[in-house]
């Protein structure tokens, strides 16, 4: 395709955008159970309209927008409260998860050479960590080793103890981790770091902005945040349960110092004056922190401890329906809202692909075979139809090879 001569008309540009958006995933009827957290239309307006009232400024230069510098700030120390942060706190923002990621490698990384000398530094990390961190090594240097899983998907720390070495530079742990939903040992790997000064973060990039609330409500959470002795650093993402729009997350330092001292780039050798960034991008869209704070004070602690015990509800709903159809069965028992499922006695992705027909879009795992589930809000809307339709799938649509089979 080449760029048009001419431009097409404003209602021709987007008849065809309409058009293509159809093949698209349904995520407002709830039929989609991963990557988009919808949480009603109220806070759809709230954020459409802060999103609309930022869509042009660039968060690069607080200087020129300090109305962005403050609301960001603002996040970060909304967000460190709920992680239990001390005062002393240190935090920014960046697009996602991922790029949250990369930043507490780099400033692990970067403590370990000036601190240490460390040259070769590695990265101890449980099998079920989010790719984002061997995509953060590879990026910066550092050996990715990885710690097994013990029986119920959590890191096995005796393990970790063995892999941890003098090279080592970061341990971490997920709260909860993605493909099963389960909170990793977080005091005992946190432990592990603290013995040797190394940087423990945690990855509640998930969970950050939705266990604090269920453990609100009286679900027995373990600890994970800055409660916890060695832990250094905390992902946790506004745009999964926090409910903004796509493009932003958090990392919170337990010191103020390390957050300046190796996640700080600041560079003044060139013509344009000084340049400096807590994040991989350099010009930052607006749009996504002026959308999260605008989210966290519309909703508040009330707001989200609401959201939290829907969730919860529909998330037991869910798993008590699974569990009754007795070819399936939940891998692991996980924490919150995140959980995958399979079979020992049938094609779980056979399964799948009947869901698929009938609508739903359920994510594929292996290791073992599986679909995944994300519970948002909205799913309390269709959790019966999507039981009904999960029951009809196994009943007629199971006749493949077992997961047993398959890996045997």
């Amino acid at each position: 395709m080449e760029l048009p001569k001419q431009g097409l008309a404003r209602d021709d540009v987007l008849a065809r955008m309409r058009e293509r958006k159809t093949a698209d995933a349904d995520w407002e009827a709830g039929r989609t159970w991963s990557l988009v957290y919808p949480a009603g239309e109220e806070v759809d307006d709230m954020l459409r309209a802060a999103n609309e009232l930022y869509m042009f400024e660039n968060a690069l230069n607080p200087f020129r927008f300090p109305s962005l510098r403050t609301m960001e700030d603002e996040v970060c120390a909304m967000t460190a409260s709920m992680l239990h942060a001390p005062e002393d706190f240190g935090g920014a923002m960046t697009s996602g998860g991922t790029e949250s990621i990369i930043m507490a490698v780099k400033a692990a990384r970067d403590r370990a050479r000036a601190e240490k000398g460390i040259e070769k530094p590695e990265a101890v990390i449980p099998f079920s960590a989010h790719p984002a961190f061997a995509k953060a090594c590879k990026y910066l240097g550092l050996e990715l080793v990885q710690v097994p899983l013990r029986e119920d998907k959590r890191a096995d720390v005796a393990a970790a103890a063995k892999l941890v070495n003098d090279n080592t530079a970061l341990v971490v742990g997920s709260a909860p981790n993605y493909p099963f939903g389960v909170i990793d040992p977080i005091a005992d790997l946190a432990a592990l770091a603290a013995e040797r000064e190394i940087n423990f973060h945690t990855d509640a990039c998930l969970g950050g902005f939705l266990l604090p609330f269920l453990e609100e409500i009286g679900d027995d959470i373990p600890l994970f945040d800055f409660r916890v002795p060695g832990v250094a650093t905390i992902s946790a993402d506004v745009h999964k349960y926090g409910y903004c729009t796509k493009g932003a997350s958090t990392i919170t330092h337990r010191v103020k110092a390390h957050l300046h001292q190796y996640q700080l780039f600041v560079y003044d050798k060139w013509p344009g004056g000084m340049y400096g960034s807590f994040a991989m991008a350099g010009a930052r869209p607006a749009a996504p922190i002026a959308a999260a704070w605008a989210i966290m004070n519309f909703l508040g602690r009330d707001g989200y401890v609401k959201l939290a015990r829907k969730i919860r509800d529909t998330t037991r709903k869910l798993r008590e329906g699974i569990e009754a159809i007795p070819e399936l069965q939940v891998w692991a028992d996980p924490a919150m809202s995140v959980f995958s499922f399979g079979s020992n006695q049938l094609d779980i992705t056979a399964v799948g692909d009947v869901m698929d027909d009938r609508g739903w879009h359920l994510d594929r795992q292996q290791g073992p075979d599986a679909l995944h589930l994300m519970v948002s809000p909205e799913h309390a809307k269709v959790v019966d139809l999507f039981l009904e339709d999960l029951r009809e799938a196994v009943a007629h649509h199971g006749e493949s090879k077992g997961v047993e089979a398959r890996y045997s």
